[in-house]
């Protein structure tokens, strides 16, 4: 069970990179750095748009809106940030059960 629970720790931390790398992307994006008319950039953007929209969306429909500033990524990451350090380390803690030396 803590292999299992290792592999989710690593599943989680690639998504926190992913996200952070979308969050810096956007800004690049914004501040008009890159441009999403070139291929690289449209292809990378739509990629990693496709992978954090099913984590962000159940978040906007619960934040309120605030126009242009979409907090969701800071949402989504808060989440991550407690699952990998409050809860996956306390359910290896439950699982591991050293032998009683009697």
């Amino acid at each position: 069970m803590i292999v299992i629970l290792q592999i989710v720790q690593v599943l989680l931390n690639v998504v926190w990179w992913i996200i952070v790398v979308q969050a810096i992307l956007s800004w690049l994006i914004a501040f008009n750095v890159i441009n999403t008319q070139s291929d690289a950039v449209r292809t990378v953007w739509e990629a990693l748009r496709r992978i954090t929209e099913p984590l962000y969306r159940p978040i906007r429909r619960i934040l309120p809106d605030f126009g242009a500033l979409d907090l969701s990524p800071l949402v989504v990451l808060l989440i991550l940030y407690i699952l990998m350090t409050i809860v996956i380390p306390n359910l290896a803690m439950a699982f591991y059960t050293p032998a009683l030396a009697v």
